[in-house]
């Protein structure tokens, strides 16, 4: 597996499929690995571009994890969904991504549009980080043993010791 695809495995793909050699370091080759063409590329940005600020959107498709992200558009606009619609979410200057250290800025940011693709919309968005189980369990390095049955719990109190003492006289 791709470093690439390890790194981004978890969360923010969760219901997509991700290639095991997906390599972000060519963008042209990545968007082409995750099944985007150049059309559908071209009028996400352009998406993007109508319904956040520049600077936003400038954030967003230059990140090195654009690809992803235009691959989670593309599965929002296949299953049918309002693209702009969903991602004229992000938008209040008020969000919480917009808080924070600048250099994380970018970060919080495509976490803010994964949150804005995936949250139906009559929900209201995450105010925090929202955790998938299906990952957490995926990337645990402990497995509870299923197979093992449990103790079954007394139903009587245990007899006082002093009891059993004089039982063994």
């Amino acid at each position: 597996m791709s470093a690439d695809a390890k790194s981004l495995w978890g969360p923010l793909t969760e219901g997509l499929t991700i290639p095991r050699d997906l390599d972000l370091t060519n963008r042209a080759r990545a968007l082409e690995q995750l099944g985007v063409t150049l059309s559908a590329h071209r009028a996400q940005v352009s998406q993007v571009k109508e319904v956040r600020p520049q600077r936003d959107a400038a954030l967003l498709v230059s990140s090195c994890q654009w690809p992803v992200r235009a691959h989670r558009m593309h599965h929002t606009t296949q299953e049918g969904a309002p693209l702009a619609a969903h991602l004229a979410r992000i938008a209040p200057d008020t969000a919480s991504w917009r808080t924070g250290p600048p250099s994380g800025i970018a970060a919080r940011l495509l976490l803010a549009a994964h949150h804005a693709l995936t949250t139906p919309l009559d929900q209201p968005l995450p105010t925090g980080p929202r955790v998938s189980t299906t990952a957490a369990r995926s990337r645990s390095t402990t497995t509870t043993d299923t197979a093992t049955p449990k103790q079954p719990a007394l139903t009587e109190p245990a007899a006082p010791a002093a009891r059993l003492g004089s039982v063994f006289k």
